[in-house]
């Protein structure tokens, strides 16, 4: 830990160099992932301010996905977040993979249902059309991280009698079908009764929400995608 004072008579207000001061040392390893954070009464009294700064740097670290507070226990360095590139078609599997961790799913319903205005639209599909909805929960080392629903045209209904808690994509291409590029809408959403109680966060809790259209290696439509996502489990590069 840096304990070098901080500069009062600086034009940066001191929550911000305390907080420049925190963020330098998790990215040199001071405090690993994973790892505690000082007290805030031992962080007022390293670097002479009140814990109405300390708070506030503390409130930006962890709205930055950096820091993790855990009620009754402190605050917490953040687990290295799982990343996808957007440039890529990436399967939450091989994004695991990457960073190490060991991907699953788990089923929660499956059913053909007949498709609406959207699924029309941005699928290609006639009035009366049915489609294959999937939902499921996506975990990294047993931990919940997205909650997603896939709705891919009836033809893909073979994905029905597979087993569901693998890589849908790993699927898909052992049937000669390559997901390659798609259009995606990245927003802020909130945590529906249905998300809280999967991903084991609190009713309106913010939560990264990913729309997207996949296409295949023909540019055809292949399924329209929304994930529910714990950003401080996950991130993307664009």
């Amino acid at each position: 830990m840096q304990d070098k004072p901080l500069e009062k008579k600086s034009q940066s207000p001191l929550y911000q160099q305390l907080m420049m001061r925190l963020k330098n040392d998790i990215m040199a390893g001071v405090y690993p992932a994973g790892g505690r954070i000082p007290s805030e009464q031992l962080l007022c009294d390293t670097y002479s301010v009140s814990r109405v700064t300390v708070r506030k740097a503390m409130l930006d670290l962890v709205q930055e996905g950096l820091l993790v507070r855990r009620q009754g226990k402190g605050t917490f360095v953040a687990d290295e977040r799982i990343q996808r590139d957007l440039q890529q078609i990436t399967s939450f599997s091989a994004a695991c993979r990457q960073k190490g961790h060991n991907a699953t799913a788990k089923l929660i319903s499956v059913q053909l249902e007949e498709a609406t205005s959207e699924d029309i639209d941005k699928l290609g599909l006639a009035q009366g059309d049915r489609v294959l909805e999937i939902c499921r929960l996506r975990l990294s080392d047993g931990e919940p991280i997205m909650l997603e629903i896939n709705r891919f045209p009836e033809r893909f209904s073979f994905l029905r009698e597979d087993n569901q808690e693998t890589s849908l994509y790993e699927k898909l291409q052992k049937h000669g079908i390559i997901p390659s590029s798609a259009v995606h809408d990245i927003s802020l959403g909130y945590a529906t009764p249905l998300v809280s109680k999967h991903l084991n966060t609190a009713l309106g809790y913010a939560l990264l929400l990913l729309d997207e259209v996949v296409l295949d290696q023909h540019d055809e439509p292949l399924h329209l995608s929304r994930q529910w996502i714990r950003g401080d489990k996950f991130t993307f590069r664009i």
